[in-house]
């Protein structure tokens, strides 16, 4: 299940009434800063909240992975999907050839639930979140 695309900016303060108001979103969660990403982020979704939800990213410093993305120029940074079976899930994608970025680590964001970070081989960043237990 699709669960956010991910959007990479220099400052998430700077850009949200933006998409709360074109895109009539509202805040649903954050801002939440997770030292282990490098990130600040916020979460968006439309009123009814059953469709997927707009993460907003910002680097939480120079020396966050998302820095040099934002330094040219930033926008569309990933897709998450939710899986049952992390382990199993990155298993599978290796085997078709994705590169495991960042192996499962607890994310702030997520109530401490695990994710790990691909590159499929078509070159799309995909954060995979472990479904709740």
């Amino acid at each position: 299940m699709l669960h956010h695309v991910g959007i990479a900016h220099a400052s998430i303060d700077a850009v949200v009434t933006s998409y709360e108001t074109s895109l009539n979103l509202r805040v649903v969660s954050g801002p939440f800063v997770d030292p282990l990403q490098g990130a600040r982020v916020i979460f968006l979704s439309r009123q009814n909240g059953e469709e997927a939800a707009i993460e907003l990213v910002e680097p939480t410093g120079a020396a966050s992975p998302l820095a040099r993305f934002v330094n040219r120029g930033g926008g569309m940074h990933h897709v998450c999907f939710v899986t049952q079976d992390l382990d199993g899930e990155l298993a599978r994608v290796r085997a078709l050839g994705a590169l495991v970025v960042q192996p499962p680590v607890p994310a702030i964001a997520f109530q401490s639930r695990r994710i790990a970070w691909i590159y499929t081989r078509d070159r799309l960043l995909v954060e995979l979140l472990e479904e709740r237990l």
